[in-house]
């Protein structure tokens, strides 16, 4: 089981709780099942950077969903393709492929599990968790889903907030 609360920051602070992030932005995708299927995180990473006006170098903590190893390295290598950003995303270029020294540092799916109610909220928790003990400031979280959906999202560290 999981449990993630959401909660406007004043009614945070009247419960006295202690934030961990702000979830800044986040967005949904989806794209042909049949020869797309687990490839969201390459669509929807470019996107959510190019909404919130950020770059790759901004983020500070990348928490990926690994259906699988293969899965992974073909979201990187989309990402890093210029023929794949440009023939299926539109874009002008290669995107380029996030820093792997940031991606997944605590473990992801693969070593961690992939309890489907939970990965979401374990993936929102490394991030925030990740962010204050690394002392980071924006960490992007994205998930393959059924059917050729995703997801991704944005989070910032809450100012003051404490590993506890």
């Amino acid at each position: 089981a999981s449990a993630c609360v959401l909660m406007k920051e004043e009614t945070a602070k009247k419960l006295g709780l202690k934030p961990k992030a702000y979830l800044r932005d986040f967005l949904y995708v989806s794209q042909d099942p049949i020869d797309q299927l687990l490839l969201s995180p390459a669509y929807a990473i470019p996107k959510l950077l190019k909404k919130t006006g950020l770059t790759l170098k901004d983020i500070d903590t990348w928490e990926i969903h690994e259906a699988f190893a293969g899965q992974i390295l073909a979201n990187l290598k989309a990402l890093d393709s210029d023929f794949f950003c440009k023939d299926y995303m539109g874009l002008s270029e290669k995107f380029g492929a996030p820093d792997l020294s940031k991606w997944n540092s605590w473990g992801g799916s693969l070593s961690i599990g992939h309890p489907f109610a939970a990965t979401g909220v374990r993936l929102c928790m490394h991030t925030a968790n990740r962010l204050v003990r690394e002392d980071g400031q924006l960490g992007v979280i994205a998930a393959c889903a059924a059917g050729g959906q995703g997801v991704a999202m944005l989070l910032e560290r809450y100012p003051g907030a404490t590993a506890d």
